[in-house]
């Protein structure tokens, strides 16, 4: 049960070599730096060292605790990052999948709205502007 903020790319295969063993059910969540508008070169991701590697195992542990978790993995990456690369994962294991999936879908939710990261797209031309959160992020929370 482990969460990390790291610059360099993670190696999805390799986060799960013995991730949940003995599980009834594993799920994992890539996401990848999108251009929703056809004009953004990459995306820099700013974090606060030691208070986000805190924020991100609370929101783990709180996870575990709320769907009976076996093991959970949270990386997500800082830095410039390209259009299409890797920005984080986030993995769950539980005896059965129901839990794994609504646990999975829990920590989406709360590292969307919760976890310290600032973000700032970088246009082609590059100028600059800082991502405001989305209130549909925040409205998803209130599943919860």
């Amino acid at each position: 049960m482990t969460a990390r903020v790291q610059t360099a790319p993670f190696d999805l295969a390799a986060e799960l070599a013995g991730f949940g063993a003995g599980a009834g059910a594993i799920v994992t969540f890539t996401g990848v730096v999108r251009d929703d508008t056809g004009t953004m070169a990459a995306l820099e991701i700013e974090h606060y060292p030691g208070m986000t590697e805190r924020a991100l195992t609370d929101y783990g542990t709180q996870a575990a605790e709320r769907f009976a978790l076996t093991d959970w993995r949270i990386v997500h990456r800082h830095g410039r990052l390209a259009v299409g690369e890797p920005i984080m994962m986030v993995a769950t294991a539980a005896r059965h999948r129901h839990a794994a999936f609504r646990a999975a879908d829990y920590l989406m939710d709360w590292l969307k709205s919760r976890a310290p990261f600032w973000k700032r797209e970088i246009g082609h031309d590059g100028a600059a502007h800082w991502v405001d959160a989305k209130p549909s992020d925040e409205d998803a929370l209130s599943r919860w």
